[in-house]
């Protein structure tokens, strides 16, 4: 069992490192234990192999100095909330214990990153049920948190990521098959080709702008944090 601090889910391999990449590196980097969680292995990918999807997550895991990757292969462009794909994620929670969940946020352009959104907030609910899967010991996660891939919508939450943007872009390089131009090699043209990161950088710097950081990371909250003192 690996105890993590946080535990964050995406549909593919590099949908964490294009929401929160940063936000990775700074808690990395600050000692907590930080995984990744991706549920497919990206088989339907226009660009690149599963072999090779592997093969970059692996580098960008090195880059954020993550604690732990799995891969629960479920089915890419095929995320239903069904109880099997439910219950995977259940296990994975209740494997790893993590104290905060991130996950999509639930509009998007990509409806595997709306799936993912919905089946971890079933599965974090869901987690802490002790007649749920009572095989596995329930897991109470204080928060759940989402954040961007495609579309932003409100930010309720911003973390300063000025210091470690260069880790966060040096994971997304890691992603070669997925961002390099489609003029390069055999290769289709997708959003993804047409100078992603840049945009990616873009939305950062102008988020860190409203809050006289030079870049940030947003995220969302449906369920608001508990302070003591300000």
């Amino acid at each position: 069992m690996t105890q993590l601090d946080i535990l964050i889910f995406g549909a593919h391999a590099d949908d964490a490192e294009i929401g929160m990449g940063g936000t990775i590196a700074k808690h990395t980097a600050a000692g907590l234990r930080v995984g990744i969680c991706d549920l497919t292995k990206a088989e339907m990918s226009s660009n690149g192999t599963v072999e090779l999807r592997l093969q970059e997550a692996e580098e960008a895991s090195k880059v954020l100095g993550l604690a732990s990757r799995t891969n629960l292969g479920l089915p890419d462009r095929g995320l239903t909330l069904s109880r099997d794909h439910i219950d995977a994620v259940v296990a994975e929670i209740r494997r790893t214990r993590p104290r905060i969940v991130f996950a999509p946020y639930g509009v998007d352009r990509h409806p595997d990153h709306i799936a993912c959104s919905k089946i971890v907030e079933e599965a974090v609910f869901n987690a802490k049920l002790r007649r749920y899967m009572p095989e596995l010991p329930a897991v109470q996660v204080q928060q759940l948190i989402y954040y961007y891939i495609n579309d932003v919508d409100e930010v309720s939450l911003a973390v300063d990521v000025s210091n470690y943007y260069e880790a966060k872009l040096a994971s997304l390089s890691a992603y070669r098959s997925q961002f390099q131009s489609a003029s390069e090699g055999d290769r289709v043209a997708t959003p993804l080709t047409d100078r992603y990161i840049e945009r990616v950088a873009a939305r950062d710097l102008l988020l860190g702008q409203t809050k006289g950081w030079k870049y940030a990371e947003g995220f969302a909250i449906k369920q608001p944090f508990a302070v003591d003192l300000f």
